[in-house]
């Protein structure tokens, strides 16, 4: 039995450090994602018959691209033996070759930046490129994905075989692209690692090694592709952006792991060297002339930085920056966050008519914040039996233990003798 928790324990471990590293490697030799994935797949499996009865190897990484190596060609002669011989020897000898190579270096060359790349091809649909690199890069599952994106993990998981197929059938090359091409696929690569990053950054604690290592995997990606595209301004503006969401990550637990929302965070725990870094990088890139999400996304937060620093009370700097934010995306989501931030200028009646047309886009009914935010504002106007119930909807859709708690504080709060006379705006 011990055997067999070692080998889960190291095979988990390979996973969260390794997976989209040994996936990248073995699709730029295969030419074909999901054949890739299914010979890793197969490889962790035999790990975990193997491992336990011989002992975990030395080198797992290896071991498993070994493996996986061999259930690749054995797909690949399954898949392909009506195709001519000499196309099909050639895709297993540059196979062979590489994997050689790799054992050779006792380390799996990374070539993530080329698969991401690869997942962003003009032949790959807009709407599916990030969640592809999500999966196959970053090893995330279409339920994850599909929640992320406010799809169902049922469709999500046919936009994401739809793609691989479009991968293998077009022949598309898993290589960086050229300089004249790279930009044009950047858009698609800073989406997938800003998804990624979010769905990290949704433990705060960091006490989910999986999310934790999600989102240090996201900062290295994003680190990987500004270093790439030093003179792409979206680029730097991710980074900055990334690195002032996890400059403020130690603040937003309290001592006893409470949710602290950013108007109440200890401005003196945050990283004020990671903060000087993305302020930095925003520098850089609006020296570039290109405005785009990405750094208005960031100076967002050098905006909300220097608000709580120096104790300025007006948001119209916050507000100027969603109305530019909003015209370039249209995202319900930044609509609501623009929203709250028109409430601390204009008031809480403004605000909630913004959130009320808000009401009618589907993709909202379940997005938690939508809930919360709609029940501060209520109550912020004395409207408390709604307040009460869109706190409801709100805890029932929290899946923070400490957002929960949090939410139900707040609920619990509001005044129960005036319900009867306070009405809705």
């Amino acid at each position: 039995m011990h055997g067999a928790t070692q080998a889960r324990s190291t095979a988990d471990a390979v996973a969260r450090r390794s997976y989209g590293k040994l996936v990248a490697f073995l699709a730029t030799a295969m030419r074909d994602v999901a054949a890739a994935e299914d010979a890793l797949s197969e490889a962790f499996a035999a790990a975990l018959a193997d491992w336990p009865v011989n002992g975990c190897p030395a080198n797992p990484e290896a071991w498993l691209l070994t493996v996986a190596r061999r259930k690749g060609i054995d797909g690949i002669r399954r898949r392909r033996s009506g195709e001519a011989v000499a196309a099909q020897l050639q895709i297993l000898a540059e196979l062979d070759e590489a994997a050689s190579t790799a054992m050779d270096d006792a380390a799996v060359p990374d070539q993530r930046l080329a698969l991401l790349f690869a997942c962003a091809h003009p032949a790959i649909d807009v709407g599916v490129r990030a969640p592809l690199m999500l999966q196959t890069v970053l090893g995330l599952d279409a339920k994850t994905i599909g929640s992320a994106f406010l799809v169902s993990p049922d469709a999500m998981g046919k936009r994401l075989g739809r793609a691989k197929h479009k991968i293998r059938e077009a022949g598309i090359r898993f290589a960086i692209p050229s300089r004249d091409e790279l930009a044009g696929r950047l858009d698609g690569v800073l989406d997938a690692i800003y998804a990624a990053f979010a769905e990290g950054w949704s433990d705060p604690g960091g006490t989910d090694v999986i999310r934790r290592d999600l989102k240090a995997e996201a900062l290295f990606l994003a680190g990987l592709v500004a270093g790439l595209l030093p003179q792409e301004p979206e680029a730097l503006g991710l980074l900055a952006c990334m690195l002032h969401a996890e400059a403020r990550r130690r603040a937003r637990r309290d001592a006893d792991g409470g949710y602290v929302p950013l108007a109440e965070q200890d401005v003196v725990l945050w990283d004020a060297a990671m903060i000087d870094e993305a302020e930095a990088l925003l520098l850089r890139a609006s020296k570039l002339g290109r405005i785009g999400r990405y750094q208005l996304e960031a100076a967002l937060q050098s905006a909300h930085v220097e608000r709580r620093r120096s104790g300025r009370i007006d948001w119209t700097p916050e507000v100027q920056i969603y109305d530019a934010l909003l015209a370039l995306s249209g995202s319900p989501v930044v609509a609501l966050n623009r929203a709250l931030a028109i409430a601390e200028l204009q008031g809480p009646h403004v605000a909630l008519d913004i959130v009320d047309a808000l009401a009618a886009d589907g993709r909202l009914v379940e997005y938690q914040p939508y809930w919360a935010a709609r029940a501060a504002l209520l109550a912020s106007i004395h409207a408390y039996p709604e307040a009460r119930a869109a706190f409801d909807i709100a805890i029932g859709l929290a899946s923070d233990p400490a957002v929960r708690r949090f939410l139900l504080g707040r609920q619990a709060a509001l005044p129960r003798c005036l319900e009867k006379d306070q009405g809705g705006p």
